[in-house]
């Protein structure tokens, strides 16, 4: 019984999405930071982080998250309003956002 709990637990923290952060496009309106601060960050250059992310050679930002982290960074990129947050399944490759 206690490998099926760890194997439902380990399911729970499979990090299915990636957020995308179009950082050079970003306009620093801090909207992201305020919905969701436990991922963003305003940096002191005005502009917004992911918090722990990894940064491509194109400057932009990325950091995969597990599903209980979904909602809060749909949100996010919702409230951005240059559209630069993205989100996308990892297993499909969709971007949902």
């Amino acid at each position: 019984m206690a490998e099926l709990d760890q194997a439902q637990e380990n399911q729970k923290s499979v990090k299915k999405y990636t957020i995308e952060h179009d950082r050079p496009n970003c306009i620093g309106c801090a909207a992201c930071a305020a919905v969701a601060p436990d991922f963003w960050i305003m940096h002191e250059d005005g502009k917004s982080d992911i918090v722990g992310c990894k940064t491509r050679d194109d400057e932009w930002e990325e950091l995969d998250v597990e599903e209980k982290d979904f909602r809060i960074n749909k949100e996010a990129a919702d409230s951005c309003p240059v559209n630069v947050i993205h989100l996308v399944n990892k297993e499909t490759g969709e971007k949902i956002i």
